[in-house]
């Protein structure tokens, strides 16, 4: 079935132009610079884009950066007077992102922070964040929980929260110490009783594999 996937996404990429020259370059950049392939696939990069959109964010934070590739396609939904913030904990990813981003002519509206998200968060107010409208957490699955409640920290009535990866490949539903799962599971557990938050997971299958998101809209 995989390959099936591969084939699917490959027919949406050539009917829903789900990538174009700029994200193209960003891909190979990031290959390049010896990096993970780890970013969303193209299909998602452009869902994260629309969803941005439907909401008409105007501030964006998303919690680790890899190469940009998500990050471009969020902070090309933005309006002109728009803002991203990104944190990355890796230095030389961070200056990968920081090209792709100018390559996509976007570094005025995406500020990149370097360092532990974990440190870097509680000090987003002193860089002129206050609330953001749509936050996409795609970094260390251990932190999942402690990003949630920043993210809530910094939501307002109506923000979108994304999570990625919390399926792994149907892991997430196994009774096991392996890998990311135990902290993934706590994120659900956390939703479970937390009122604050609207949220549902959808599985994905595609060019990454199977595996899937998790949203919410803030109450």
């Amino acid at each position: 079935m995989e390959e099936t996937w591969k084939a699917v996404d490959e027919y949406f990429e050539k009917k829903l132009k789900t990538t174009d020259d700029t994200m193209d370059h960003i891909l190979k950049e990031t290959d390049d610079a010896g990096m993970r392939q780890i970013e969303v696939s193209k299909a998602h990069g452009k869902m994260l884009y629309l969803m941005a959109k439907m909401v008409d964010a105007k501030s964006i934070l998303e919690i680790g950066t890899l190469g940009g590739f998500s990050t471009v396609w969020l902070a090309r939904a933005l309006p002109e007077d728009g803002r991203m913030a990104t944190i990355e904990a890796n230095p030389n990813h961070a200056e990968v992102a920081r090209r792709n981003i100018a390559s996509a002519e976007l570094a005025a509206l995406v500020d990149v922070i370097e360092g532990q998200a974990l440190d870097r968060l509680p000090k987003l107010m002193e860089r002129g964040y206050s609330r953001f409208d749509l936050i996409f957490i795609d970094a260390d699955k251990e932190n999942n929980v402690e990003y949630l409640k920043w993210a809530l920290k910094f939501s307002h009535k109506g923000s979108v929260i994304i999570v990625d990866n919390v399926v792994r490949h149907g892991r997430i539903i196994d009774d096991t110490e392996a890998q990311a799962i135990p902290y993934i599971r706590q994120l659900f557990d956390m939703l479970e009783h937390d009122g604050r938050i609207e949220s549902t997971a959808i599985q994905t299958v595609g060019q990454k594999g199977y595996d899937g998101f998790l949203m919410g809209v803030v109450k």
